[in-house]
């Protein structure tokens, strides 16, 4: 318990069993109280917003707006709203994105209940909390070395959509689209664009 009461909590993930075991698991804590949940970024600005939270805990990977827009917005807008993201992905690339965004801490969901209660109270203190293991990782693997746009385009060539398709939706030309595709395979030293999405996909760099 803070001199101020417990530790105001907002839970978001996109999956309605995940949100409502974190918030138990946390509510069992004397000094952390949860004042709201979302299931997905665009929910989760508006939650933080009317209630002000202490710690945001983030899923990534949501519908519409993922983990880290949602991020950035939630701590250019609420300032005193620290983010620790929880996830199931533990990718290096993920990390990068998170603590460029403005995270305070990153754990996965496996971590027993204690670790990401402590992880909470840390974050809260102002304190950066990583998970060792990804840290490690993270200094192995190096920086994402795809544009924002060789990543865009790579995520939506991902279901296999022809450059022509892509091209139209963010309204480039196909060649162009071709170029970033031929770039970012280039980059993450695929020989195709599926083994690039794969390979990106994996290291958290889309």
């Amino acid at each position: 318990m803070t001199e101020d009461g417990p530790i105001r909590l907002v839970v978001v993930d996109d999956q309605a069993m995940l949100r409502g075991a974190l918030t138990a698991l946390l509510e069992l804590e004397e000094d952390l109280t949860v004042v709201g949940v979302a299931g997905d970024g665009a929910e989760a600005i508006q939650v933080v917003t009317q209630t002000s939270p202490d710690v945001c805990l983030m899923d990534i990977q949501m519908p519409g707006m993922d983990g880290i827009a949602a991020t950035r917005a939630v701590r250019s807008a609420n300032a005193g709203t620290r983010v620790l993201i929880v996830t199931t992905f533990a990718r290096p690339g993920y990390l990068r994105a998170a603590l460029d965004a403005g995270a305070s801490g990153f754990v996965v969901k496996d971590a027993p209940a204690e670790q990401l209660a402590d992880a909470v109270r840390r974050v809260h203190a102002g304190l950066r909390v990583v998970d060792s293991a990804l840290a490690e990782a993270s200094v192995f693997e190096g920086a994402n070395p795809l544009s924002e746009r060789e990543q865009q385009v790579l995520r939506l060539a991902a279901d296999g959509r022809s450059a022509a398709a892509v091209a139209s939706e963010i309204f480039l030309s196909a060649g162009t689209v071709r170029n970033n595709l031929s770039a970012a395979i280039g980059k993450v030293g695929a020989t195709n664009r599926a083994q690039a999405v794969r390979i990106a996909q994996d290291k958290g760099w889309i």
